[in-house]
């Protein structure tokens, strides 16, 4: 570490801003899944669940790769770090793909979350305690996009973001 970075005088550099860039959005898109279930209610099916995987990568990756890229010394190590992580965020964006086009119909998806519900035991009381959500209906949409095709979306160009700023100089 330079002794500029040990006084917290490093400076800004292209890496550290697409790096914090990309943790801020994928912050972001969190808050919104998390705003979306707590305050308007909307209960999450278990894709949903496993979209946010890679947000929780990016957010603390994001970060990390930011400072390390304010040092010269560091700076390869981060560039390969946003290829690492514009990897995690494909498979995100894949991932989204996926749930989208289970809600349109496309093809199906696992049995689990598809309205196949086997609840053991007492049958009817397990019914009137269940809390299934079905990942094959959108529980929102806007122009047409739901919320698993915004994500598609959201981890695609953040994966493109993270690929750009990878080929940037330090």
């Amino acid at each position: 570490m330079t002794f500029n970075a040990i006084r917290g005088r490093a400076t800004t550099t292209p890496l550290t801003t697409i790096s914090c860039t990309i943790a801020a959005i994928a912050a972001a898109t969190l808050a919104g899944a998390w705003f979306f279930e707590l305050v308007l209610g909307y209960r999450p099916c278990p894709l949903c669940l496993d979209q946010r995987v890679p947000y929780y990568i990016a957010v603390p990756a994001g970060l990390m790769l930011g400072i390390m890229a304010r040092d010269p010394k560091y700076a390869r190590l981060a560039r390969w770090g946003l290829i690492a992580l514009g990897l995690v965020l494909v498979y995100g964006s894949g991932f989204g793909v996926y749930h989208a086009g289970i809600e349109w119909g496309f093809w199906k998806g696992p049995a689990s979350c598809t309205g196949t519900l086997r609840p053991p035991g007492d049958i009817l009381s397990s019914l009137q305690n269940s809390q299934f959500v079905p990942c094959d209906r959108a529980a929102w949409t806007f122009l047409g996009i739901s919320l698993a095709g915004y994500n598609a979306l959201i981890a695609g160009a953040l994966a493109v973001l993270a690929f750009l700023g990878a080929r940037r100089p330090a």
